[in-house]
């Protein structure tokens, strides 16, 4: 038996409590993770376009971003116990119904309805450790915590490749079930029932004008290729809802300047420290590459050079570990000296990696031909998250870290929406023109009268209704045709297909790579350890208060 900080009887050990949270929390970071391996799966089952595809990746991120702040302002309302266990009924319900899901409508519908419970459960884990976990033993709660992103991250391809070839890619959400019901269960019996005593104010308008600002850029990156950048609904164009969602989101940040004194999303105040403003950007910045990274690269393993879902997931896996092996001793070092050098370093190699990633990936790679650059960006990768945390928050004030916390978490999921959007629009755009150009070149192998409407399958194929699935070409040959011009136009299609979505992922792949290069440069205008008065009153009065 025990008491909590704030009063309330707690009958289990907060470790076990902890490792509840871990169990709700590692099944909403794997179902990030995992997803992307099963894309050339779900496309060929589903019948999906390349933008359909899209959106059952974004729409999952869309709504857990843009929920994540209200949600966890929602638990200091009703309490964290309550939103945790309504989250994971929420996510587990929505994970079975993607599982069943048979076509692409139906598995972004439950998508959105997974990011909402998702959104509901994550905020609540930090609140529950920092109220159950003593002062001096919060520390190494929260590094636990910490590592279940780092396992998640090595698990999801890898457990996913598994569960896609062995199972089928439905597996990949029904596997969400059984583990949320455990966890359900476990959450109601070992967690307490904690009253944060902390009244807020929900900011309905600042939620309501950035999920619609978001929306309209994001649907407008998707379905802009597939719409040739023109009319999308009536006389309405794409740019014309790129602005539109662009000046949505002016407005949300004039509306929360406004009400700074009150209670907005985003409290202005934070942001007068250097190191936690450059922070938020970096974080989106590693977000944005790092998701715009494996899109096309995930693809590109199972599509074009031919790995099963499983093989491919091992092939991304050095990575992962590597960074996993790497990530304590960079945190350790953090501790000890300025993170900085240690976070400009880490960026750097990783953008170097990618770069060397770009560099090998040619249509006719094996397995292992990545291998080089995917160590490189690993070593990169394990010494940016802990120095970037501790650099974060190292001078922010005891008062303020739960808003810290909250706006870093937002930063990261819009820059991998926000990523993952546009990375897929220049992705869309540059195989409308790489496709037909390879199959330009192919047609010249091909009987004389099956040209012209071979070339004009890819170009067709390319403008947002191209299948990448595997084993699919993009393309699929006329019917009729004699067995040997089948195979003909089969073998064409295959070439025109690798070479041309080669090239394409490798121009697109320079924009993640620029925005993870500009994040290492921003590196360089962090400001050195300090000290400020007010940040001392407040460690000293929270030191009391604990």
């Amino acid at each position: 038996m025990g008491t909590g900080q704030d009063g309330t009887e707690r009958r289990h050990s907060p470790w076990l409590v902890l490792t509840t949270l871990c169990l709700g929390f590692f099944m909403i970071l794997l179902d990030t993770t995992i997803v992307n391996i099963a894309i050339p799966d779900m496309s060929a089952d589903l019948d999906a376009s390349l933008n359909q595809i899209l959106w059952i990746v974004n729409a999952y991120v869309l709504v857990y971003a843009v929920l994540l702040i209200t949600a966890g302002r929602l638990g200091d309302l009703y309490g964290p116990k309550q939103l945790f266990i309504i989250g994971l009924v929420v996510f587990t319900l929505a994970s079975a119904a993607c599982g069943f899901a048979t076509n692409p409508t139906q598995l972004v519908a439950a998508r959105v309805v997974q990011g909402v419970g998702g959104a509901l459960l994550t905020p609540q884990t930090l609140s529950v450790i920092t109220v159950i976990f003593p002062r001096e033993k919060r520390g190494a709660a929260f590094g636990v915590w910490g590592a279940v992103a780092g396992v998640a991250t090595v698990t999801g391809p890898t457990l996913g490749g598994y569960l896609v070839t062995d199972w089928g890619w439905e597996w990949i959400f029904f596997v969400n079930v059984p583990v949320g019901i455990v966890t359900v269960v476990l959450a109601a019996i070992v967690m307490p029932n904690l009253k944060l005593n902390r009244r807020h104010r929900l900011d309905w308008t600042g939620t309501l004008l950035a999920s619609a600002g978001l929306f309209l850029i994001t649907y407008s990156l998707i379905e802009g290729e597939s719409h040739r950048w023109g009319r999308v609904w009536g006389p309405i164009t794409i740019p014309e809802l790129i602005g539109a969602g662009a000046l949505l989101m002016v407005i949300f940040f004039v509306h929360q300047y406004l009400t700074r004194d009150k209670e907005p999303l985003v409290p202005f105040s934070i942001f007068s420290d250097r190191n936690f403003s450059l922070m938020n950007w970096v974080v989106g910045a590693i977000a944005f590459s790092m998701l715009g990274l494996f899109l096309p690269l995930v693809i590109y393993l199972q599509s074009v050079i031919g790995l099963t879902a499983l093989k491919a997931g091992i092939a991304i896996a050095p990575m992962s570990l590597l960074s996993m092996f790497i990530a304590p001793f960079a945190g350790r070092a953090a501790d000890r000296m300025s993170g900085k050098w240690i976070l400009f370093s880490g960026l750097t190699l990783w953008s170097a990696g990618m770069a060397l990633v770009v560099w090998l990936a040619r249509a006719d790679a094996g397995q292992w031909t990545l291998l080089p650059g995917l160590l490189v960006a690993g070593a990169g990768l394990g010494m940016t998250f802990a120095p970037l945390q501790t650099i974060a928050m190292r001078d922010i004030v005891p008062r303020m870290a739960g808003a810290a916390s909250g706006l870093i978490n937002t930063s990261r999921q819009l820059g991998g929406v926000i990523g993952s959007a546009a990375v897929g629009a220049l992705l869309q755009a540059q195989l409308a023109t790489q496709l037909p150009k390879a199959a330009r070149e192919e047609a010249g192998t091909l009987p004389a009268q099956y040209r012209e409407q071979f070339v004009s399958n890819f170009s067709n194929a390319s403008t947002g209704n191209l299948h990448v699935g595997a084993g699919q070409t993009g393309v699929s040959p006329p019917p009729g045709l004699p067995e040997q011009a089948r195979q003909a136009i089969a073998g064409a299609a295959e070439k025109a297909f690798r070479e041309g979505f080669t090239h394409a992922m490798r121009v697109t792949l320079i924009l993640p790579l620029a925005v993870l290069a500009a994040a290492a440069l921003s590196c360089l205008f962090i400001r050195g350890r300090r000290r400020s008065p007010e940040s001392e009153r407040d460690t000293a009065h929270a030191a009391v208060a604990g």
